[in-house]
């Protein structure tokens, strides 16, 4: 007989909170970033993602990704609008935890999944159409992707994927999803001075500090339980936030001769991206490792590859989270520890052999597919009913008046600061 342990039920329930302040964390963090008359549209893309991907993920959602599985693709009906979805433990997922709790807490990975999306189009998306693609996105990517690997029966889970908190359901799928959709949606209006540079740093600070806060509750809340797993994801988490920033700041410094804020902030976020795959497999010191890479590599693509490809990710969601996510996944392959977690494996270096790389490369192909096509399929669809771009009149006044009717900062006088 199942029996709910207090401590577990508290931890989680904790971990739960964590992770839905990330999203609102997210909106200050993008707000920051975009110009001072796009702000609330893109703070109002996170908190759409909140209502609407919570009724899809009680109607069908959960049900769909998590349920019993249908030929390892998807899982089934049996939950719809969360029936037999109560106090009592499952399982298959979490045994000593309510199954509702369990619900929430992947409830806020499906809620910030689609938010984070949003960045690469920040500035030039119509609200409409981004509600279309956060209803339609979710159904058709994130649930099934969700499903593959951390449902039961999931084929990429029977593989033996390692994914402990995201790195290709949450991270590598939002990154790939944005790379397209920058393309599909197409490059921003390039308005006076204000091109490219985020008009509150102040914002973007307090949000990405958020989003490392709460980033304590996405990954040591991957163990369930309060428990070692647990401690090892906090500790590896952390740990790799530091060295990212270290990391990021140093290529910089190499590349540009100045270490920006911005960078050292963008730094933290990449390592926090890379460790979510592995922070529960992982030793410390790997973690280590792996966030300064993170850090490193994500700068190049955010500041070289970019540039060279002449795509506008406007926030960089590509570079910091496919980019990072990806090397988190590879790396989780190498560095994996069983000692640490007997639902793991051992990595390259731990004497795993190459197959767990194999494995691990296996998801982001898979990852890198099924969503670049989808996204692709779905915007172009989503097209063909209502303009995906806000018209260059609409950009030059701001999204913020076009899209909502409303100005985050009603003193702002736009004649003053706008020359095209």
């Amino acid at each position: 007989m199942m029996v709910l342990n207090p401590g577990d039920v508290s931890f989680v329930f904790l971990c739960t909170i964590l992770v839905f302040l990330m999203t609102p964390g997210l909106a200050l963090f993008y707000g920051g970033m975009v110009r001072k008359r796009n702000v609330l549209s893109i703070m109002m893309q996170s908190f759409a993602a909140i209502g609407v991907v919570t009724v899809i993920w009680v109607l069908f959602g959960y049900s769909l990704a998590f349920g019993p599985d249908h030929g390892h693709l998807i899982g089934s009906f049996d939950w719809t609008a969360l029936k037999g979805v109560g106090l009592s433990p499952n399982p298959d997922y979490a045994p000593t935890i309510p199954h509702l709790l369990f619900f929430l807490f992947q409830l806020m990975f499906a809620i910030i999944t689609p938010a984070v999306i949003s960045g690469a189009t920040a500035e030039r998306m119509r609200f409409p159409a981004f509600i279309l693609f956060i209803i339609f996105w979710s159904t058709f990517v994130y649930i099934p992707l969700a499903h593959w690997v951390w449902g039961v029966g999931g084929w990429l889970r029977n593989l033996g994927v390692m994914d402990f908190a995201g790195g290709s359901v949450v991270e590598m799928a939002s990154g790939v999803s944005g790379l397209v959709a920058a393309f599909v949606v197409g490059k921003r209006l390039k308005v006076g001075y204000e091109w490219n540079i985020p008009h509150h740093m102040p914002n973007v600070l307090f949000g990405g500090g958020l989003l490392w806060f709460g980033w304590f509750g996405f990954n040591a809340g991957g163990a369930m339980g309060a428990n070692g797993v647990a401690v090892l994801a906090l500790a590896t988490t952390q740990i790799a936030g530091a060295a990212g920033m270290i990391g990021w700041s140093l290529v910089e410094w190499l590349h540009r001769r100045q270490i920006t804020v911005f960078g050292a902030v963008s730094g933290i976020i990449a390592a926090l991206v890379a460790i979510t795959p592995a922070a529960g497999y992982v030793s410390t010191s790997s973690s280590l490792l792996i966030g300064f890479i993170a850090g490193g590599v994500c700068y190049l693509a955010v500041s070289v590859l970019k540039a060279k490809l002449g795509y506008d990710d406007a926030l960089d969601v590509f570079g910091i989270h496919g980019i990072g996510g990806t090397w988190g996944t590879i790396a989780t392959g190498i560095f994996a520890d069983l000692s640490l977690n007997p639902q793991g494996k051992n990595g390259l270096i731990n004497g795993g052999g190459i197959h767990p790389i194999l494995i691990q490369l296996l998801a982001v192909v898979a990852t890198y597919l099924f969503t670049g096509i989808m996204t692709f399929l779905i915007l172009k669809a989503i097209a063909i009913f209502t303009p995906l771009r806000a018209t260059d009149d609409e950009q030059v006044n701001g999204l913020d008046l076009t899209q909502h009717r409303e100005t985050a900062y009603p003193d702002f006088e736009l004649s003053e600061s706008i020359s095209i």
